[in-house]
């Protein structure tokens, strides 16, 4: 395509100035025509005529040649008639001739008319042909030749950004969904990797948002899971290897064990369950933050329902303000979910508890506290992260990491309300850190409470 192109540009650019070469040779011949006919102009004397002409030119075969004044015209190349329709005419003409181009231009002298000839060869009419079209045929392939190199290069790139769509398409479908593309090449192939890189984008928010889905409908769960555990282990005994029982006693027994492992299974299952898509989401989202108030708010829309079923007094102080924490809604709620649960799994029925929120020092403090018998070894707690009392595991190391994420800590003391009392701390994004003693804030709100619950002061005070 590039030589066809190169062809019907040059191959007319050729011919073009072949015959300007051709006019400026009749051009000059009619230059020397005119000075002999100046001097017949003015003197038809064949000596004033012969210096005329050798004034014309160097080369004797391109002098002109002059009829019709007496002088030796059996030099001219022109025929009779040929003479004869310019001495007619009396205009100049050009003509054809073996050899080359004539040109006549007649000249009255009086009353008869003289014929100025001069003779273009072809040797001189083709002078420099062969220059130009090699000039010209170098042009061509230097035109090709760059056309070719360009091509290349425009290919090569196309190729490249090509293979790079294919080798990102592929791992996508492996299900690496953080491969991207550098959108490269010519405009339309960049705008395919552009259109690449956000469906690829929108590929990990469809996947986190469905984890996200499958980890809140399996956080739903654990609040009736919770009364379902509870309703179980207020059922009578299911031991069977001490006594003797009738058949149907064994039955109900081996019942009531079979429906408690039941419980026990599910609730490991659904703790496992959240455990896994929210580190899957943690991982795949990267840092995000959250409105503390807000996820409290929620979560105890859930627990609250159970606390009425269990006729547990509640309440929640400090979360009508916003408070931002630097770790993500989710790993917040479950967080909370695991701390509040420990309170109805290891409290009695009707036992009171209370949720807070607090904003100080470049701290964000939650508080849960419990007025249930309270944890005997609380340093042991923190560093096993699970209860005594045949628990997922799960309780107080999820509070730790979601803390630890944030820059903070978890502490258990005793509560106001007499039980527990678990804090987690967690840096706040909004505030500069000062050196403060973070234990000294978890003594300040444990004051605090111990104030609230005499009468003095309410803890904490919204900021």
């Amino acid at each position: 395509m590039c030589s066809l192109l190169a062809l019907a540009f040059l191959v007319p650019l050729g011919i073009t100035l072949g015959d300007r070469a051709r006019d400026q040779k009749l051009a000059d011949a009619a230059r020397r025509a005119a000075l002999v006919t100046g001097a017949l102009a003015v003197s038809t004397d064949p000596a004033v005529v012969r210096r005329a002409v050798a004034a014309s030119g160097d080369d004797p075969a391109l002098r002109p040649v002059v009829h019709g004044i007496g002088d030796d015209e059996s030099r001219g190349r022109a025929d009779a008639a040929t003479l004869a329709r310019a001495e007619a005419e009396r205009r100049s003409m050009v003509t054809d001739v073996p050899g080359g181009v004539l040109r006549l231009d007649p000249v009255v002298l009086g009353d008869k008319v003289a014929v100025v000839e001069v003779f273009v060869p072809d040797r001189v009419l083709d002078e420099g042909r062969d220059g130009r079209w090699l000039l010209l045929l170098t042009v061509a392939v230097a035109l090709v030749g760059a056309a070719v190199i360009v091509v290349d290069r425009v290919a090569a790139r196309t190729a490249d950004a090509a293979g790079e769509l294919v080798k990102a398409a592929l791992a996508i479908g492996d299900g690496e969904l953080d491969v991207r593309v550098e959108p490269t090449g010519p405009r339309d192939l960049a705008e395919v990797g552009h259109a690449f890189n956000r469906m690829a984008e929108h590929l990990v928010a469809l996947r986190a948002d469905e984890r996200e889905l499958v980890a809140d409908l399996s956080h739903r769960l654990r609040t009736p899971l919770t009364a379902l555990r509870l309703d179980a282990e207020a059922l009578e005994s299911d031991d069977t290897s001490i006594g003797t029982f009738s058949e149907a006693e064994l039955d109900r027994r081996r019942g009531i064990r079979r429906i408690r492992q039941a419980i026990a299974t599910l609730e490991g299952e659904v703790d496992q369950l959240i455990k896994t898509t929210r580190k899957a989401v943690s991982q795949e989202t990267g840092p995000a933050s959250c409105d503390v108030s807000e996820v409290v708010r929620d979560r105890m829309i859930f627990w609250s329902a159970l606390a009425g079923d269990q006729n547990r007094p509640h309440r929640v102080v400090g979360a009508q303000l916003r408070i931002p924490a630097p770790v993500p809604r989710a790993e917040l709620a479950a967080a909370l979910d695991a701390v509040i649960g420990n309170v109805f799994r290891y409290t009695p029925q009707g036992t009171a508890f209370e949720v807070a929120v607090s904003r100080r020092d470049g701290w964000v403090a939650i508080r849960i506290d419990d007025a249930g018998p309270g944890i005997a070894d609380p340093d042991r707690a923190l560093r096993r992260g699970a209860s005594d009392r045949g628990s997922t595991g799960l309780g107080l190391d999820i509070a730790k990491r979601v803390a630890l994420q944030a820059n903070g800590s978890v502490s258990i003391d005793r509560a106001g309300l007499g039980g527990a009392s678990v804090v987690m701390l967690l840096a706040d994004p909004e505030a500069t850190p000062r050196q403060v003693s973070r234990f000294g804030l978890v003594g300040r709100m444990a004051r605090d409470a111990r104030e609230q619950k005499s009468g003095g002061r309410r803890w904490p005070r919204p900021r």
